[in-house]
């Protein structure tokens, strides 16, 4: 479960480093480049949701074989990429082939869950958080060491190991369906998804080139979201059941705290890591390094909170937390001490930890037992909502290159996201009885 579930953070945050080095490859500046971050995100936001269902309907099994089979073919696609429009594609594939491993993971703790009696596996639970948590973090160092020793190829090339290890692993521990209580469907939705896609597409292509001429793509997404809608909520086996959403006040908060914290989260990892590389001018390598404190106290936020099984006060303080550092980033510039640079990227790795943790604890007491899958995929489908938001965001941002201009002026945004995020919380009184006693 843990090594399926670390392809996408590894993934996501092994190339906030490789950014620059490939905008140089290819001549492209940030604001082409982004699209490999929008690239992955958009398949994955569609694609968990749809791969969560086809958990619950057929078990986690063959789910995951084929999505980690389609990781390495993935992987090894992008090492001979001749443009930066291939290696996008690449990065479409490989979102895809990453949707799978998440649900697989929420559905069998579900199911063992029952199977022993166990109502809240809360250390299991902290364990796959925590093992995210310190992929997502560890990944710029570790994609700049890559980077360092043969160059951005390699950042693609792991995926192809990992890939296999998870279908060995698969194939060998995975339990087959006739062992598990899986739910019956009536297929794949196929106008939801296309409706779904196409809205979230045309909102992206605007929010990366805002401007009075590319307003019709609003117009365009609203279409496509009001017909998704009412598609939706005629449909006996909805792409994405926005009954349960409207029935369930709790969970759809949750879903919103994870748009908003994400947000923050990626476009502080896309957008520091960038202009400690460009205005820094640093190498990949030695920004990598920068970010490691962020996985330090993420791992150590982590493990502390999950002795404890109520939330309100993790996301309380992972809330406030997140603020402080965003307006700490207000006070960087060229010359900022080293110490002032690793100092904000702790204090936004404890906000990390503690928001993760969270909201994957409150999703497991939130969901509908026998949606278990298809409510974890849409917790991560919310959380690249905010992977998007941020992409967009440094892209408006970094539209000159990855500026102390730029990084002020996305801070200031990140604040308000995270005052929003931080009020969210607060006015929640659901999360009072999330971990107060065993669902």
């Amino acid at each position: 479960m843990i090594l399926g579930s670390i392809l996408n953070p590894i993934n996501s945050s092994m190339l906030a480093v490789a950014l620059i080095p490939i905008g140089v490859a290819f001549g492209a500046p940030p604001s082409e480049t982004a699209w490999l971050v929008s690239g992955l995100y958009l398949a994955t936001a569609v694609g968990q949701p749809v791969i969560g269902r086809l958990v619950d309907m057929y078990g986690p099994r063959l789910l995951y074989l084929l999505g980690t089979a389609l990781v390495g073919i993935a992987g090894a696609m992008a090492l001979f990429a001749p443009d930066l429009g291939l290696l996008i594609v690449s990065r479409v594939l490989l979102g895809f082939g990453t949707c799978a491993a998440y649900p697989a993971s929420m559905f069998l703790l579900r199911s063992e869950a029952e199977r022993t009696g166990m109502r809240n596996p809360g250390g299991v639970l902290a364990l796959l958080s925590i093992s995210n948590q310190v992929i997502a973090v560890v990944g710029p160092t570790f994609g700049g060491l890559l980077i360092g020793l043969g160059g951005w190829h390699l950042i693609f090339a792991v995926n192809v190991p990992l890939a296999l290890a998870c279908l060995v692993l698969g194939a060998l521990r995975l339990p087959r369906r006739s062992t598990l209580r899986t739910q019956p469907g009536g297929g794949v939705d196929l106008p939801g998804m296309l409706s779904f896609a196409g809205m979230l597409t045309a909102f992206m292509l605007f929010l990366m080139e805002p401007g009075a001429g590319h307003l019709y793509l609003v117009g365009v997404a609203a279409v496509l979201g009001a017909a998704f809608a009412w598609w939706e909520l005629r449909r006996p086996e909805p792409f994405i059941d926005l009954r349960v959403l409207r029935g369930n006040a709790a969970l759809l908060a949750t879903y919103g705290r994870q748009v908003l914290a994400f947000t923050t989260s990626y476009a502080f990892l896309y957008g520091f890591s960038q202009w400690l590389e460009e205005s820094r001018e640093l190498s990949p390598s030695q920004a990598g390094l920068l970010l490691l404190p962020l996985s330090v106290t993420a791992i150590i936020a982590t493990a502390i909170a999950s002795r404890n099984a109520r939330v309100r006060g993790k996301l309380v303080i992972g809330a406030a937390v997140q603020v402080v550092g965003c307006v700490s980033m207000l006070s960087l510039h060229a010359a900022s001490p080293v110490w002032l640079l690793v100092l904000i990227g702790g204090v936004l790795g404890i906000s990390q930890g503690l928001i993760g943790l969270g909201n994957q604890n409150a999703l497991y007491a939130q969901a509908d037992p026998d949606r278990m899958g298809s409510s974890a995929g849409l917790l991560r489908t919310f959380m690249y909502i905010g992977a998007l938001l941020a992409a967009a965001a440094n892209a408006a941002f970094f539209r000159d290159g990855a500026t102390t201009a730029g990084l002020h002026g996305l801070s200031v945004l990140l604040a308000v996201v995270a005052v929003l995020l931080l009020a969210l919380t607060l006015a929640d009184r659901s999360l009072r009885r999330v971990g107060t006693a065993e669902r």
